[in-house]
């Protein structure tokens, strides 16, 4: 018998809002979260809008304002959405053994010292334009802030969380692109069921939102150019989709071993019974064109879950707005739900928040947990010409009330990294 994993607590930080009520609220609303980029002169760039976070302060993270004040802007946003998670949960940290709680992340990479950096290079040029590495090496040493050079790196979410909350278990982070959230989610499941941990503090964090990756996208043709429809221009399934819109933010959930949160008392929001994890093997920044790690990775969380498929009353589309992902994953999933992915409610909230990229899987499977809780699916926004390559019943426009007993969240990564997570009812 392995153990049962609940969610006891969940917290984000979202281009919608920062409160679970507020952003679910919208969501159902059909708000969007796009608007013109703000973070940075995106004026001469292709894509010139994105869905920021906006009106955030960490300063209500413990100890004390200003303590954080230091550290990357998606740090910021996981330590405020591991708070929100935390108090959400009413865990009392006195009475667990901190050496049975971990972090497990999917956060990507942090502070990025673009001026800094810039400086560096033009005087590190001579008169005819050669690169002198030796000039460059000592500007460095005399121009970086060893602090901010530390908070590049991907591992230092989970390092500061653990730290707030005295999690002394395991302490992991995954980079698998737009599956890495999902992916966390469902290790830190595994940890808890083989008995290494009682509570796992789960989720991603993610800022893109930076001259460097707005043009590595542009690059890969991946993002919208609907500059002008800054509001419409995520439009997932739709047929005249033209590529995703870059988000940020973070989301967190408080993972349980059902025991110990009955124990206690807990209030719980649902129970993590399905995982599944593939990689396509095929191509760096395509999806397989007949979808099979993605149908194999839905099939595993099916099965994992013990739920046939036509028990699923809500799927979460990875649902990026791409022309590709979009035509492949609905593929998929009439490969793994036959018939019922006729009658399955699919929606992307993707066409409200934008991509989230490390951060959208975690985000999902709150939106999934919270779709069970209050019997309602929220919309993809923006859909207006069907595609006949995507001809599923993509919730349009409006949300729906719909009581449901299980919910499925895709997510798949550049790189080919598929992850499913199967959500239900206790």
């Amino acid at each position: 018998m392995r153990r049962r994993v609940v969610i006891t607590g969940m917290g984000w930080v979202t281009p919608l809002g920062h409160s679970l009520e507020e952003v679910w609220e919208k969501l159902l609303s059909g708000v969007s979260g796009v608007g013109r980029i703000t973070i940075f002169d995106a004026t001469d760039f292709p894509t010139q809008i994105a869905a920021e976070v906006k009106d955030f302060s960490v300063d209500d993270v413990p100890p004390a304002p200003g303590h954080w004040s230091r550290q990357a802007r998606h740090t910021q946003f996981a330590l405020g959405a591991a708070h929100r998670a935390m108090l959400d949960s009413g865990l009392d940290l006195d009475r667990v053994d901190p050496t049975r709680m971990g972090v497990y992340l999917g956060s990507g990479e942090g502070h990025q010292d673009f001026e800094r950096f810039s400086q560096m290079i033009v005087s590190s040029l001579d008169e005819e334009g050669r690169f002198d590495v030796t000039k460059f090496t000592r500007l460095g040493l005399e121009l970086l802030d060893p602090v901010l050079e530390l908070e590049q790196e991907p591992h230092m979410p989970p390092a500061h969380i653990a730290t707030l909350f005295n999690a002394q278990g395991p302490n992991v982070n995954c980079l698998t692109a737009c599956a890495a959230s999902s992916q966390a989610v469902g290790e830190a499941v595994e940890l808890i069921r083989h008995g290494e941990a009682d509570v796992m503090i789960a989720g991603g964090a993610h800022s893109m939102i930076h001259p460097f990756g707005v043009t590595g996208f542009n690059l890969l043709t991946a993002l919208s150019t609907r500059n002008d429809e800054p509001t419409k221009a995520s439009r997932p399934f739709d047929r005249k989709r033209d590529g995703f819109v870059l988000g940020e933010g973070a989301s967190m959930v408080i993972l349980e071993d059902l025991e110990h949160a009955r124990a206690r008392g807990a209030r719980i929001w649902a129970e993590v019974v399905g995982y599944g994890s593939t990689a396509d093997a095929f191509r760096v920044t395509d999806s397989h064109p007949e979808g099979r790690g993605a149908a194999a990775c839905m099939k595993m969380a099916l099965e994992d879950a013990g739920v046939a498929p036509e028990q699923i009353g809500y799927i979460n589309a990875h649902g990026t707005s791409t022309p590709v992902n979009d035509r492949v994953e609905t593929l998929a999933i009439k490969k793994v739900f036959g018939d019922h992915a006729y009658r399955v409610p699919v929606s992307s909230t993707k066409s409200m928040m934008g991509h989230l990229i490390a951060a959208a899987g975690a985000t999902e499977l709150i939106i999934c947990v919270l779709a069970l809780r209050h019997g309602a699916l929220p919309p993809t926004i923006n859909y207006e010409e069907p595609d006949p390559d995507c001809d599923l019943d993509y919730v349009p426009n409006q949300a729906r009330e719909a009581q449901i007993d299980y919910a499925l969240s895709n997510s798949f990564g550049f790189g080919g990294q598929n992850i499913a997570l199967v959500v239900g009812k206790v």
